[in-house]
């Protein structure tokens, strides 16, 4: 009998060391990869939606549709501030469309919008916007059954936040959706003694279950959940902002689609940064946007890609180069980007930031860049 309640006991055993385990964490916290700087490469960047002296654009999500071309932005006015804008290109993030007709009550919900094309279990996709309402910041959420023609208005789904959904990710061959967010402690008044809480969708994404917790780590604030699955398609990796400032960023991984994870480790001090957003090239090797705020990085503050492979983050190595995308003239004040791959290679993200010194605040930007070219880049700063 004893044997038999040790067994049972097991899985509660490692749920619970998964949420207060310590972190192993990095010696040499310097950046030693190659950085290249497109910063200053106007011909690439793309202006969505201009701030001005009164207006502040942030927070920007998008999506990209099956054609290789449309993407769709959302994002919010002023910081963590109403939703309700957006916008749509026809060729790949080079021009945008007008502002769009949204619901009305999309003005109520705010705060770092998120955007995503979901399959359901009968193999339907549609696309799903996400935001918080409230004081209690519950997630609302708004779809599309017709391909961003048309959106319901914003509903909530009876779950309360920090953000909204960080990462929304198929499981389980498309039967349900994984979706993480940083979530506020019981009763906590600082909002940086993060959780990082984890619900489940059945149906598409119309209800979700409520949070379990898994992770949470004394004295850090895990927060921002960036999801990718491994190339063989056998394990979830999460990277996570580590909003307390004592470690430069965090990661687990899951062999058992989502319904445990490891233990939390820093990043290599290359991916130290906020809002990771993860993206596969079609060699394979992973692109990760983020803003930059590692003590110790040549682009502290900044909006930059990591290129490295999965392998690396996994088993700690530096990666192969960084790319400093935009520079902030507001601080660290950007990133939450999304991050698309066209059929010709060419990766778009696109961020908030305030790109040029003056009156203006944020705006609404995207960059272009292919692997083909920065990898060029990157040989001639190594062979220096």
């Amino acid at each position: 009998m004893k044997t038999i309640f040790i067994y049972l006991l097991l899985p509660l055993l490692y749920i619970a060391n998964s949420c207060v385990a310590q972190v192993d964490t990095v010696k040499d916290r310097h950046v030693t990869i190659p950085t290249i700087d497109l910063s200053a490469d106007t011909s690439r960047q793309v202006i969505v939606e201009s701030g001005t002296p009164d207006v502040y654009q942030g927070h920007p999500s998008t999506v990209l549709m099956p054609d290789g071309k449309t993407i769709f932005c959302v994002w919010t006015h002023g910081h963590a501030g109403p939703c309700g804008p957006m916008k749509r290109s026809d060729d790949g993030g080079k021009t945008w469309s007008p502002l769009l007709n949204t619901p009305d009550n999309w003005t109520k919900v705010y705060n770092a919008p998120t955007i995503y094309r979901l399959p359901g279990p009968d193999g339907h996709y549609r696309l799903f916007v996400f935001a918080v309402r409230g004081p209690e910041r519950t997630i609302n959420e708004s779809y599309s059954e017709d391909d961003g023609k048309t959106w319901t208005p914003m509903k909530g789904i009876g779950l309360t936040t920090i953000v909204p959904f960080s990462s929304v990710i198929p499981i389980e061959g498309g039967k349900k959706l994984l979706a993480q967010a940083n979530i506020k402690p019981p009763g906590a008044t600082d909002e940086k003694g993060n959780l990082i809480g984890q619900s489940i969708s059945a149906d598409g994404g119309f209800t979700w279950s409520p949070w379990e917790i898994v992770l949470k780590i004394p004295g850090l604030s895990p927060s921002e959940p960036g999801i990718i699955r491994s190339p063989d398609g056998k394990q979830l990796l999460c990277l996570l902002r580590e909003n307390a400032r004592k470690l430069g960023a965090l990661y687990m991984v899951s062999n058992d689609e989502g319904k445990h994870w490891s233990e939390a480790k820093e990043t290599t001090p290359g991916l130290f940064g906020d809002r990771h957003n993860p993206h596969y090239a079609k060699d394979g090797r992973l692109v990760v946007t983020f803003r930059d705020v590692g003590p110790l990085s040549p682009t502290k503050d900044h909006f930059v890609a990591w290129v490295g492979t999965y392998d690396d983050i996994i088993k700690g190595r530096a990666g192969q180069y960084r790319i400093k995308l935009l520079h902030s003239y507001n601080s660290y004040d950007c990133g939450y980007a999304g991050l698309e791959q066209l059929p010709d290679n060419t990766f778009v993200t696109t961020t908030y930031i305030k790109y040029r010194p003056g009156p203006n605040k944020n705006s609404i930007i995207s960059v272009r860049f292919k692997l083909s070219e920065t990898d060029k880049m990157a040989k001639k700063i190594a062979r220096r």
